[in-house]
């Protein structure tokens, strides 16, 4: 109850500061748990990936958040945050990931890693398609989109909401050797996630190369 009364204050708050819309929430059932993976443009995206779904959340976040702040760091962790090491391959994350959707929690992932500076979707981390692998679950692919690098007062925010990616339909990882499972990762996992963000990212056309 608590959570529910602070969500609709950010929800005031968010409306109030931003000019904030939401498109494809039809794509969310209410009762089920989802992975949610986003485009990464602010700080602020966690809360506007959870606005648009259903229900709580547990996300990853870098690790280095939690050893600043003490209050900080508890706030994180009451709003459902927890530890990830870049690049560490833990596995304890998985099954981090997998209490959440077991416990009726959404799962939220940043494939990136990282935020855009130039609102392009840039790469997906390979160990983002192992947790949507191991953790049986449908995706929901997510575009926050804004004009420019920063958000300010009165900001137009668009948070696109994509058709799930069914569980099913992402190919087994099991009895796989490793160099099997890093291909599978590849070009089986990861191209469909990005292609799903992609599609609804507003992305910002190229410069023209000058004459020389």
């Amino acid at each position: 109850m608590v959570y529910t009364f602070v969500m609709l204050l950010v929800r005031l708050a968010m409306h109030i500061w931003y000019h904030l819309k939401f498109e494809g929430r039809k794509n969310i059932q209410k009762g089920k748990a989802y992975i949610f993976v986003s485009n990464h443009r602010s700080y602020l995206d966690p809360v506007l990936v959870a606005l648009s779904g259903y229900g709580r959340f547990g996300f990853m976040a870098k690790k280095e958040l939690f050893e600043g702040n003490k209050a900080f760091a508890a706030l994180i962790k009451w709003l459902g945050a927890f530890p990830v090491e870049r690049g560490s391959g833990d596995m304890a994350v998985i099954e981090t990931s997998a209490d959440c959707i077991r416990n009726g929690k959404n799962l939220l992932i940043f494939p990136e890693g990282t935020r855009s500076k130039d609102g392009r979707v840039g790469k997906g981390k390979s160990g983002v398609a192992l947790v949507a692998a191991k953790v049986h679950a449908d995706i929901i692919p997510i575009g926050i989109n804004f004009e420019g690098e920063k958000l300010h007062f009165r900001s137009k925010i668009v948070v696109k909401i994509g058709e799930p990616i069914p569980a099913d339909s992402l190919p087994s990882t099991e009895n796989l050797t490793e160099r099997e499972l890093l291909k599978t990762l590849r070009t089986e996992i990861m191209p469909p996630i990005m292609d799903g963000i992609r599609a609804l990212v507003d992305e910002p056309a190229l410069p023209e190369k000058t004459k020389a």
